[in-house]
């Protein structure tokens, strides 16, 4: 009898030796704790898509479940596979080990090789993303499951390559419809995930930017929910950032008057003004790195400098460092005059506000570290900002 347990706990290892290596090769998906949208069987959660299928969404989720199967079609095969990968001087030493040990061991060893092998059954991330695409697809999908199904996506799309998946699954077209449902908490989370697919990925950048989904975000920067508006600036600025083509297209949907109006509202939401200041500091910065773009003439407008210059005198110190991120960058810009940062907007008095409050902040030892990171850039600004106020007053003295 013992012999015999000693038999089945030595191919459980030789098969745990099978799943380790495969666990080597497999991108296992980290999201065992996500819940299914619908009530789905295990079966139909693993199914694979007809074989004959050559369309895209097909090839992405079959391509998936062969990394997650690792091309057994049985134990039996994974055993032989184990056996003919495996180091025959360590395989006997294995099997040497197994005959020492006791019956509790061996059932503690056969335990965790179980939970391994449930560990490779789950679904892989490009099939749960099919099925929550599948869900929003249901028109009869009650609302609370199409936030489920919404909330699985935003946090899957977070690594690159389920990203891209999603486009080739037609998740993108899924996604901006849903930028039109009457419901305001699809819509918010329908942006979210735009932005987060978005960001820093130029191929998903092109797909939503070709699918028109721009000109709707932009729009709904203005609405009257803030958690809304607050999800399409960020998808807006995810979109747009590095990306010259996307960039065109923001001003050519007026999204420069957008940014005006957000930063002239000393009545909006801090979140807002954020991520607002937070663009214009990156819309200067990419301008600076293409030097051969015309400058946009609202860079220059006085009214948006000013409103720019305003947000030092901010309550939120986060938005007071965003806000000198962008002074900095702008005056870098040929286009910025120094007279009219002085004379119109206030820029030195601003900056000197800020340096005595920041003397304040340092002294409070929660706040020191950020206070004085914001107090660097502050002495940045300044150089910048005096070193072009005396290369203009340079011109002007009569030779």
């Amino acid at each position: 009898m013992r012999r015999r347990s000693i038999g089945a706990a030595l191919c459980m290892l030789l098969l745990a030796m099978t799943v380790t290596a495969m666990a080597e090769r497999v991108n296992i998906s980290s999201l065992a704790g996500l819940f299914w949208s619908t009530a789905k069987e295990e079966e139909d959660l693993l199914r694979k898509a007809d074989p004959n299928d050559d369309s895209t969404a097909a090839s992405v989720v079959n391509e998936r479940d062969d990394e997650l199967d690792g091309g057994f079609s049985s134990l039996d095969g994974m055993l032989q596979w184990a056996i003919g990968h495996s180091d025959p001087v360590k395989l006997k030493e294995t099997a040497q080990d197994v005959q020492r040990l006791s019956v509790s061991e061996l059932k503690k060893r056969q335990l965790e090789i179980k939970e391994l092998m449930e560990t490779l059954k789950r679904p892989s991330d490009a099939q749960l993303m099919q099925i929550a695409l599948d869900d929003l697809n249901n028109s009869s999908l009650s609302l609370e499951d199409r936030h489920r199904a919404l909330q699985e996506l935003l946090v899957l799309v977070d690594p690159i390559d389920n990203a891209n998946d999603i486009c080739k699954l037609g998740g993108l077209v899924v996604l901006i419809r849903e930028l039109n449902h009457p419901d305001t908490d699809v819509r918010k989370f329908s942006a979210w995930i735009l932005g987060e697919a978005s960001q820093n990925n130029p191929f998903v950048q092109k797909q939503v930017l070709e699918l028109g989904a721009l000109t709707k975000l932009i729009k709904m920067v203005k609405s009257i929910y803030i958690e809304e508006a607050v999800k399409a600036l960020y998808a807006v600025s995810a979109l747009i950032r590095n990306n010259l083509a996307g960039q065109e297209l923001f001003y050519a949907e007026a999204g420069d008057l957008m940014l005006q109006d957000l930063l002239s509202n000393s009545s909006i939401d801090t979140r807002l003004l954020r991520k607002a200041v937070f663009l214009v500091g990156d819309l200067v910065e990419c301008q600076l790195e293409n030097t051969h773009k015309a400058v946009p003439p609202f860079l220059s407008n006085r009214l948006f400098l000013k409103s720019v210059v305003d947000l030092t005198a901010s309550t939120d110190l986060d938005s007071q460092e965003k806000a000198l991120v962008a002074i900095k960058n702008l005056l870098q810009l040929r286009t910025t005059e120094a007279l009219v940062l002085r004379e119109f907007c206030g820029l030195d008095g601003a900056l000197e506000r800020l340096r005595h409050q920041l003397e304040g902040l340092i002294k409070e030892e929660d706040r020191k570290g950020y206070a004085m990171d914001v107090e660097t850039i502050r002495r940045e600004v300044e150089l910048i900002f005096h070193s072009k106020l005396r290369k203009w007053q340079e011109t002007k003295v009569p030779t």
